[in-house]
């Protein structure tokens, strides 16, 4: 299950806006990699969608099923909000829905099976 947190307001390149849902899974034990720390923490996706803003907004609080998966991406920079420093990443975070979860988990990829 994931909960809508917030809502987030995006504008597209000729000047129209959507919003995106801010989704969040339960909570997580993370082994920190600098202190080797185990520390709590919760994924989250955004999640475009073609509500309004009010809609949006009464939308925080509603659960709904699904995941929240770590997926592999081409590098990118990204700038730490709190921080300010700049560090490479190359995953992002992604909401599946239960179907989906289902087959990225025991589906085996072609390149697997042809080796």
């Amino acid at each position: 299950m994931v909960q809508i947190v917030d809502y987030k307001t995006y504008q597209k390149e000729d000047g129209s806006e959507f919003h995106a849902l801010i989704v969040q899974g339960g909570i997580e034990a993370v082994k920190s990699k600098e202190t080797g720390r185990t520390y709590l923490t919760a994924r989250k996706a955004n999640v475009p969608c073609t509500f309004d803003e009010s809609t949006c907004e009464s939308l925080k609080g509603t659960q709904m099923p699904g995941s929240i998966k770590k997926v592999e991406v081409e590098t990118y920079d990204y700038v730490v909000p709190e921080t300010g420093e700049m560090i490479t990443l190359n995953h992002r975070y992604e909401y599946f829905s239960e179907e989906e979860s289902i087959v990225s988990d025991n589906v085996i990829s072609k390149e697997l099976v042809e080796a």
